[in-house]
């Protein structure tokens, strides 16, 4: 481990406390992302993302990018990110359509009946301040990194599910090769060297954002002052960092 290395985790210990074995998660992933981006500071970042509902044209291409860039399987049970598709009948809007066919991965067959409102919402790990999942994990191996984001330790996770069943949002999945959780990383591995999460870098219409709330200079600050943003089931009191824009009040 080089000086550099040394220095950087110790300044990242200071700002957050962990179990043990969260501990050791922690100073493996940071170790990894600590040689690919010595500059690194977690401590000068907190990471939200901004999706613009009003964007997504439901293309299925966020959801074929994150499948390709982190490895996901491709059954269509398995996903870090998914886009549904809202359909609500002037007749019965009490009771909106909703459908995901293989996640949104393929985009969505055909024209609705006539009249119909429509939209489409991705989802994806919320990235919750307050995370159900990391407080069930009984072994620290879902943890919260200095900046922001909500990871899995493959090495200590035990495939218990508990985290799976503790998250509001159902962004979890056991992942059938390794029998360990599994979820959206807001592609750690690339936004520590300064890169877009896969599925932003491909959107063609640009309906998500990942924007840095520590930095007074990111994009971010602007939009959430211009638009009446909404987190998904603000009831549950996570402080989602994912936040929506123009989200319809019967999505759930």
């Amino acid at each position: 481990m080089s000086i550099d290395r040394r220095s950087f985790l110790l300044e990242a210990s200071k700002l957050i406390v962990l179990t043990a074995p969260a501990a050791a998660a922690w100073d493996y992933v940071i170790a990894g992302a600590a040689e690919q981006a010595p500059d690194y500071d977690a401590s000068a970042h907190w990471w939200a993302m901004i999706i613009d509902v009003e964007k997504c044209i439901g293309c299925g291409r966020c959801v074929q990018a994150c499948k390709a860039e982190n490895g996901v399987p491709l059954e269509p049970q398995y996903f870090r990110t998914w886009v549904e598709r809202y359909e609500i009948d002037p007749d019965d809007p009490e009771h909106p359509h909703v459908e995901s066919p293989n996640g949104g991965y393929d985009g969505f067959p055909g024209p609705t009946k006539p009249g119909t409102k429509t939209f489409f919402v991705p989802k994806l790990c919320n990235q919750c301040a307050d995370s159900p999942c990391v407080q069930v994990c009984p072994v620290g191996a879902t943890f919260r990194t200095p900046d922001g984001v909500v990871l899995v330790d493959k090495e200590y996770c035990l495939g218990c599910r508990y985290c799976v069943q503790a998250c509001p949002y159902g962004c979890r999945y056991i992942d059938p090769r390794t029998h360990t959780a599994d979820k959206c990383t807001l592609c750690y591995h690339r936004i520590t060297k300064g890169l877009q999460t896969a599925c932003v870098e491909v959107c063609p219409t640009g309906a998500r954002y990942l924007g840095d709330l520590k930095d007074p200079r990111d994009p971010i600050h602007e939009f959430l002052r211009t638009h009446k943003v909404q987190v998904l089931k603000p009831q549950m009191a996570t402080h989602s960092k994912t936040f929506y824009n123009g989200l319809d009040g019967a999505v759930r």
